[in-house]
């Protein structure tokens, strides 16, 4: 049973989603201010592991991940930069996407908040028409903390001194710990008009508001980084719950740990971060993807260059450990007998795979699963290359491709294959058909006829006329 660790209890649960079989992932994506970095890469494929693992238990997964296109950082560094502010998250969101295709992360729906701003100033007025949120005399429009109980739990700040946030509009809250829905016009600033005045969403509404309308009043897994959790996902909580009038509203709040660089988070305001796009000149893609798989998804992760380095080992003996198994399977014919030696080699792949799917499922502990990913490698080249058996060498393969749904570091080396023999199918019946045609223009009809019926056997069926003979497989 697939269990995982819920951040608003604090525990390990057992993982049920709100409709059976149909998970409703919402993660929070980037602020694009700048270029993404290896912290964010952490988190993107941390997520990317754990909805392709849901897909292996045979979930249908629906992931959607914003894009903050409008922010105060954004418009800081326009007014730094002289650009365009549009111009600057247009620039970013550009980086951003790069990383996550190159990164192999597939994200099914990509919301940007500029374009969804409608929707914003809908729920804002929904949440003042139920007495969650007030106008303030600037245009501003804040959310009353105090009209929902259940504030604080999820980050643990059950103390009212320590929600204090937005010290420059103190004057017109009801309330210090308020927090902003949208924010009054600024001279210079970009904005959008609503009934209450000119202006923009705050930080925390645009989530609530993108994650429910394409995904419902019920989310299975919210997740995001770890320093998220407060204000961010807490305010996200509130002002949802609130809107919705029932809890709760997400089912799993789920986080990631944070990339350290020499014990330091890796941030920007502290300057010691490292740019994907720099760390993909150095590494291979991979490798950084089997790097973040070997740490657990909750844990602080150490950026390392040996660590990164010695997955980048891995995944090479990887790829060899998949040559090896196609050269066997092309080269040693099946057979009706195994001796013990191959039983046991079968088992032991049954015990590596029945090991993998224990540690994930428990609460997707991946550096459990490193090791049985390692160990298959460990059973290939010890036991399976040096005496070959089709079935021992099939039944790793398929154990290897199992994993790689999870992993995603051979994507590209299975699809090859698959490239090839489609390619090479066609090819073949083509020249069959060539074939055909000539043994048809000798008049050696008993031929020509035979070679149609075995094709028909295989379900590709032959269609002759003036211009010549077309084919399609039926089957």
């Amino acid at each position: 049973m697939l269990q995982l660790y819920n951040t608003l209890t604090r525990s390990i649960e057992k993982f049920q989603p709100w409709e059976p079989r149909i998970v409703k992932i919402y993660f929070c994506g980037p602020t694009v201010y700048d270029y993404s970095h290896l912290g964010h890469a952490r988190a993107y494929v941390a997520i990317d592991i754990i909805k392709r693992y849901l897909k292996f238990r045979g979930y249908d997964v629906i992931h959607v991940q914003n894009i903050t296109d409008i922010d105060d950082k954004i418009i800081k560094r326009s007014q730094e930069e002289g650009r365009n502010w549009k111009e600057i998250a247009d620039y970013y969101t550009k980086d951003y996407l790069e990383m996550i295709q190159k990164l192999n992360i597939h994200i099914d729906i990509h919301p940007r908040v500029t374009e969804h701003i409608n929707d914003i100033i809908e729920f804002i007025e929904r949440l003042i028409e139920k007495g969650h949120a007030y106008i303030a005399p600037s245009g501003s429009v804040y959310f009353d903390v105090t009209t929902y109980k259940d504030y604080g739990r999820l980050s643990g700040r059950l103390s009212m001194e320590e929600w204090r946030q937005e010290m420059e509009f103190l004057q017109e809250k009801k309330h210090p710990f308020d927090f902003a829905l949208w924010k009054a016009a600024k001279p210079g600033e970009p904005y959008w008009k609503a009934p209450w005045g000119y202006g923009r969403p705050g930080w925390h509404i645009e989530c609530s508001v993108m994650s429910s309308k394409y995904l419902g009043s019920k989310i299975d897994i919210h997740g995001g980084g770890q320093d998220l959790i407060f204000p961010h996902h807490e305010n996200e909580r509130a002002q949802s719950e609130a809107y919705f009038g029932k809890s709760p509203w997400v089912k799993y709040w789920l986080h990631v740990g944070l990339l350290t660089f020499e014990k330091e988070k890796m941030s920007k305001s502290l300057g010691n971060i490292i740019i994907v796009k720099e760390a993909l000149k150095k590494w291979k893609p991979e490798a950084i993807r089997l790097w973040i798989f070997s740490a657990h998804y909750r844990s602080q992760l150490e950026f390392s260059e040996r660590s990164i380095e010695q997955a980048n080992t891995l995944y090479l003996r990887l790829v060899r450990a998949l040559e090896t198994l196609r050269n066997i399977l092309r080269e040693v014919e099946p057979t009706t007998r195994l001796d013990s030696k191959d039983i046991a080699i079968l088992n032991e792949i049954s015990d590596i795979n029945r090991k993998f799917r224990e540690a994930m499922d428990n609460d997707f502990n991946t550096p459990k699963a490193f090791s049985q990913v390692y160990r298959l490698t460990t059973l290939i080249f010890k036991d399976i290359e040096t005496r070959p058996s089709h079935a021992t060498a099939l039944r790793a393969y398929i154990t290897l491709k199992k994993f790689n749904e999870v992993l995603g570091v051979l994507d590209k080396h299975f699809e090859r294959v698959r490239e090839f023999e489609e390619d090479t199918t066609e090819r073949l019946i083509d020249l069959i058909v060539k074939v055909r045609h000539e043994l048809r223009l000798k008049k050696e009809y008993g031929l020509a006829d035979w070679i149609r019926t075995q094709l028909s056997e295989l379900g590709i069926r032959l269609m002759d006329s003036k211009e010549g003979t077309k084919w399609i497989i039926e089957k």
